[in-house]
């Protein structure tokens, strides 16, 4: 009797996706970096055995290149959102953009550990360096397009958004820390607004 209820068991057991494990393989990453993404310890994890692996990737690159994958699709997907998601205003666009860049920090820090871990290992793979330059070209390209509209003058948008990015991953950061006071974020995002999208609109 045993023996038949385990059987049992083990069927009612629902079947892993390859989603499981890109979720599973996110969270080792976050916990740990990309050296920490090891398939018998995810396994172990999930409560199931090594061959469930083998149903959804040939390897272990296969998952951290789906996994990056993954990633990669997310940022396009928001990017383009953010394109379409325009205010008539461009100084309400861009404090609009600055809210949805700043709205999970210190709060929703997962994404923000998983990318600093992929910036770590692409200092030593060539072609996730190659991604991340496109992912912050990308990024730049948005923000050029904002200021633009705000500025008229190609130069001057170009320069802001270099401030602009480097204010928001600084912000981001600050906002991190445990430490970080409940009012901090409206403090940063006060000083970036009345210094990067306040004052500059075209005349």
């Amino acid at each position: 009797m045993k023996p038949m209820a385990k059987a049992r068991k083990r069927s009612e057991t629902p079947r892993l996706t390859r989603d499981d494990w890109l979720d599973a393989a996110f969270k080792a990453v976050v916990d740990g970096g990309f050296d920490n993404v090891r398939v018998l310890v995810i396994a172990q994890g999930l409560g199931v055995t090594r061959g469930s692996f083998y149903w959804h990737f040939t390897d272990h690159a296969d998952l951290v290149t789906a996994l990056i994958a993954r990633w990669r699709e997310h940022e396009v997907e928001l990017n383009r959102d953010l394109h379409l998601e325009s205010e008539a205003d461009p100084q309400v666009d861009l404090e609009r953009l600055l809210e949805a860049a700043l709205a999970h920090a210190g709060t929703d820090l997962e994404n923000m550990r998983f990318e600093l871990a992929l910036r770590g290992l692409g200092r030593r793979d060539p072609g996730v360096a190659k991604l991340l330059v496109e992912v912050d070209a990308a990024r730049m390209a948005l923000f050029e397009s904002k200021f633009l509209r705000l500025t008229g003058n190609p130069n001057t948008a170009e320069e802001l958004a270099v401030l602009f990015y480097l204010a928001i991953v600084g912000s981001n950061q600050a906002l991190s820390r445990p430490t970080s006071p409940p009012q901090a974020k409206e403090y940063l995002k006060g000083i970036v607004t009345r210094y990067l999208i306040r004052g500059h609109a075209k005349a």
